[in-house]
């Protein structure tokens, strides 16, 4: 299938992974961003993927929910090929995805927030109970009618990984979830990250910098260098890679 088809098509892979990606690169003019990955996220993994700045962590996440177009190669989802697929069809398909910098509708109540993801699938009888539970696992309800602009970074983290994860994704995407929170807020964060695979069943790809987040949640990890995977394991043999120490740990400048 080529990147500018709209149908996906039933591809046989021979494996349980729910995400898979052959050969995926992306070019932007002369610099590649992403360069012939190749990644296998399984159901019901916690897969982190770390590297240094600029490895291409983010484009490849944005590739993946279909925000960006790859230059080169496929995407499956399911055994299905879902490169040509929009974003919107993506979602449908069931991946989600929390980006970077929280997208919260500022003006609005952190209640009303929640009500915009759930309005599209939830039943006008179910959706009040939807919310107060939604709000409830993330410890938002005491802020349920507070504007999302007056809360504390964190609580702005936590209420997009709510919305993220209201419609319950078979994936969940997360993009730095932890970033500029403090040692607290991150350990809540890491229990929020193993609730949602646990007790809901979502596998999860979460990029980030915080090596103890990293640590706290990952079942396995994929280290980008470069646009490439340099290295993936255990966040043991990751840590343990000489070569992963010097380019990410920092042990040896480049």
């Amino acid at each position: 299938m080529t990147a500018g088809q709209s149908e996906a098509t039933e591809t046989p892979t021979g494996e349980d992974a729910l995400l898979r990606t052959d050969g995926l690169t992306k070019r932007f003019g002369g610099l590649v961003a992403v360069d012939d990955v190749n990644l296998r996220i399984q159901r019901g993994e916690i897969r982190c993927l770390i590297g240094p700045n600029g490895a291409g962590k983010s484009t490849l996440l944005k590739l993946l929910v279909g925000q960006l177009s790859p230059s080169e190669g496929h995407i499956y989802y399911d055994g299905r090929d879902i490169t040509g697929l929009s974003q919107h069809e993506r979602a449908r398909g069931g991946m989600s995805m929390k980006f970077q910098v929280p997208a919260v509708y500022g003006d609005l109540s952190v209640r009303q927030n929640v009500h915009i993801p759930l309005q599209r699938e939830v039943g006008r009888g179910r959706i009040d109970a939807a919310i107060e539970e939604t709000l409830d696992k993330f410890g938002l309800l005491d802020v349920a009618d507070t504007r999302a602009t007056d809360l504390s970074h964190g609580q702005q983290q936590w209420l997009e990984i709510a919305m993220a994860s209201a419609l319950e994704p078979e994936l969940l995407l997360l993009d730095e979830p932890a970033a500029g929170m403090s040692i607290r807020e991150t350990e809540k964060t890491a229990e929020y990250v193993h609730r949602l695979n646990e007790d809901r069943d979502m596998t999860l790809l979460v990029i980030e910098h915080d090596i103890d987040f990293v640590r706290a949640i990952a079942q396995s990890v994929t280290v980008l260098h470069r646009g490439e995977v340099f290295a993936e394991g255990t966040i043991e043999d990751i840590e343990n890679d000489p070569e992963v120490r010097r380019i990410y740990l920092g042990e040896v400048r480049e």
